[in-house]
């Protein structure tokens, strides 16, 4: 079978100040065949969207080659099109306006026109709405608009950035189940489909194959199959199967990396202590007394990949809890948190910040040495800048905020920008 899209070698750079680079992408080869839906499934700043760019042709690789039906790809291509995680549309636009603008481009005749996204507006199941205006429709009628708006021009491939990911769980489902239903039956004019999604059981029930992206940079560390007849059981024990498998990759590649001790160029995600003590709560109890599995836990508390993981490795990186296998485990440190009182809670974080979180530590260390005990946000700031972009640095600095305001270890001012000690000593 003909390779519709061939991506070779993909590496992606940005330059930074100073002259040094990030990269985003390393090394990414995936090849897309006729009939496919391929899933991209990641931690978001894994590279996932910016590799959807490439395809488009809307970026170009640093180096490497992508291959669209034989061709080199420098530029927008004709047969490949795009539906956005934001709807995108034009509110002065009508249903049928929106879904016209992808056409004209094209240069076909305003009859034509018409048929064709008269045609694309009955196929996503909006007949009937043809004259009604954005602010009208319900974000799943809007998202039906986007995708008329990418089917009406034929595409070869269509290419899904977390499509379903702003509406509502049912909304999603029902929306998800209709393309399914359609991609199966042969009634839409694409020949694969390329989506990327953050949701384990989203990928599984929608694609043929799963590519696990590493984050930091972006590669695919692993392809996995889906080979579930559609339409797809979510409790069917083989779809729970391969559902697992996901996590416990996902969560291996973690695990191998929590005996390495965090250092000031680990960046910290934005989790909440709330959402720390939350999780830790939800494992100690039953039935999972100290030890659940991801997807179980995940689907109990309605949280995705990109909600569930970074407050899990927050866990493991203060040795509150464990990842392997898929399971999340807590520690004697873990259980102890969750049976204790508010005042003790801060106690043994604060105790574990100082430990293993080099930024806390050394923010309390500074304001103690200091006669003042202040210390300004941009002090530390520019420290984390020479292990990380400046986005990540100031994420990784208003999670230990967060983070050092629980646990007492100092206070911070957001009018002044400044640290402090409460009661120095």
């Amino acid at each position: 079978m003909d390779a519709l899209l061939e991506l070779k070698d993909i590496r992606r750079a940005f330059p930074r100040p100073g002259g040094s680079e990030l990269l985003v992408l390393d090394d990414v080869n995936l090849t897309v065949k006729q009939g496919e839906i391929v899933g991209l499934l990641g931690r978001s700043g894994s590279g996932k969207s910016t590799l959807l760019r490439i395809i488009a042709g809307l970026s170009a690789p640093t180096s490497g080659s992508a291959m669209y039906l034989g061709h080199e790809i420098d530029g927008p291509a004709k047969g490949i099109a795009m539906v956005f995680q934001s709807f995108a549309l034009f509110p002065w636009l009508t249903v049928l306006e929106n879904v016209q603008l992808g056409l004209e481009a094209l240069k076909l005749s305003p009859e034509e026109i018409r048929k064709r996204a008269l045609e694309a507006i009955d196929l996503i199941g909006l007949d009937g709405y043809e004259s009604a205006y954005p602010r009208e429709l319900s974000g799943g009628m809007r998202q039906r608009v986007g995708f008329a708006r990418a089917l009406v021009v034929h595409p070869n491939i269509l290419l899904m950035d977390e499509p379903f990911s702003a509406l509502d769980v049912l909304t999603a489902e029902n929306l998800r189940t209709d393309l399914i239903e359609l991609w199966s039956e042969g009634d839409l004019p694409m020949k694969g489909i390329i989506l990327v999604t953050h949701n384990i059981e989203e990928a599984v029930l929608m694609c043929d194959r799963v590519c696990l992206f590493s984050t930091n940079p972006g590669k695919i560390v692993s392809e996995i199959p889906i080979p579930l007849r559609r339409p797809r059981d979510r409790n069917d024990p083989a779809f729970n199967a391969l559902v697992e498998r996901i996590y416990a990759e996902m969560t291996a590649r973690r695990a191998a990396q929590k005996v390495e001790r965090a250092t000031m160029g680990t960046i910290l995600h934005r989790v909440s202590a709330n959402s720390i003590a939350g999780l830790l709560e939800a494992v100690a109890a039953a039935p999972y007394n100290g030890k659940a599995d991801l997807p179980e836990i995940a689907s109990e508390l309605t949280m995705e990949v990109d909600e569930l993981f970074p407050i899990a490795e927050a866990m493991q990186m203060m040795r509150l809890a464990d990842l392997e296998g898929g399971d999340i485990k807590l520690t004697e440190n873990g259980k102890r948190f969750a049976a204790e009182e508010t005042d003790e809670r801060k106690r043994i974080f604060a105790r574990l910040l100082i430990r293993y979180v080099p930024i806390a530590a050394h923010i309390r260390r500074v304001l103690d040495e200091r006669e003042s005990h202040t210390a300004s946000w941009n002090r530390f700031l520019d420290e984390l800048e020479d292990h990380m972009t400046e986005d990540a640095a100031d994420e990784t600095l208003t999670a230990v905020v967060g983070w050092g305001r629980f646990a007492e270890l100092f206070s911070y001012d957001d009018d002044s920008a400044m640290f402090s000690l409460e009661n120095p000593t």
